[in-house]
């Protein structure tokens, strides 16, 4: 078994500079180093007195250290490994952009007086475990141990759990929403139209190049046959993906197992199938 440096070294960028931000910030606060209110998203703040900065903190505090804070950091160090070291591999200014993406929608929502939200990084985590069971929609996922479920229904079953145990359901149904419509926009309407209206920006690509995040590619990845109008991967009811489930790393939340093939006749084209440029 590695070591937990090792472990923590061989994590995809993206995920791990997230979580590590998330965890910093929350030992900040135990240390008595900052008061959440100085990082909270306060838009009268941010228009009137240009604290600009809390656009972008307000994503990094999950809370104090408690069972939810660990829950929502395990999240990102399951799925959101995942699908960086999976549908997202070698595609990090994809992955990277997905992220700017869901924190500009957030960010957007929560200007509506009902979805608004001090700290939109439970959202932001929501929406990662959303796209990623989009990803993964046959994975079987057993909850703690009582229920399994496929992993497409997971989101609403996390909900769920949160409105049991009193947590705000607001911030997991606005990551749901952002997780959605990024979904949309990048699969489903493509899907539709053979249009891709949120293709990943040049200037994300030169930001992953120039700072050497990832895979080493600096610009967005051509199709491998060059007469194809898509590329990527499909799913089919029943039957695997083309990523297979990673191992479970000890959540504690969800397991995951790997879906068998199904190779009777007769399978319907089920969810993600190809992105368009890129």
């Amino acid at each position: 078994m590695s070591s937990p440096a090792e472990f923590y070294k061989s994590l995809p960028p993206i995920s791990k500079a997230y979580g590590t931000a998330c965890l910093l910030f929350t030992i900040a606060y135990q240390l008595g180093f900052y008061h959440p209110a100085d990082i909270a998203l306060l838009y009268e703040l941010v228009l009137y007195r240009f604290q600009v900065w809390r656009l972008i903190t307000n994503f990094f505090f999950l809370g104090k250290f408690s069972i939810n804070f660990g829950i929502r950091l395990l999240m990102i160090a399951r799925y959101g490994v995942q699908l960086e070291s999976g549908p997202f591999q070698r595609r990090t200014a994809d992955f990277l952009w997905m992220m700017i993406f869901g924190a500009l929608t957030l960010l957007a929502l929560s200007v509506i007086p009902f979805f608004r939200s001090p700290f939109l990084g439970v959202s932001l985590v929501f929406m990662l475990l959303y796209v990623w069971s989009r990803e993964f929609p046959t994975a079987n996922i057993n909850i703690y141990g009582l229920v399994t479920l496929k992993a497409f229904y997971l989101p609403w079953a996390m909900l769920g759990l949160d409105v049991i145990f009193g947590s705000p359901i607001m911030p997991d149904l606005t990551g749901i929403i952002a997780g959605h419509l990024y979904y949309f926009l990048t699969v489903l309407h493509p899907l539709a139209t053979g249009k891709n209206f949120l293709k990943t920006p040049i200037w994300v690509h030169k930001l992953v190049m120039r700072w050497r995040i990832g895979a080493p590619t600096g610009t967005p990845a051509q199709p491998d046959n060059p007469g194809a109008a898509f590329r990527g991967r499909s799913y089919r009811v029943g039957g695997a993906t083309g990523y297979p489930a990673q191992p479970d790393r000890g959540s504690g939340v969800a397991t995951t197992n790997p879906v068998q093939p199904h190779n009777g006749p007769g399978v319907a084209f089920r969810g993600r199938s190809y992105r368009l440029g890129g």
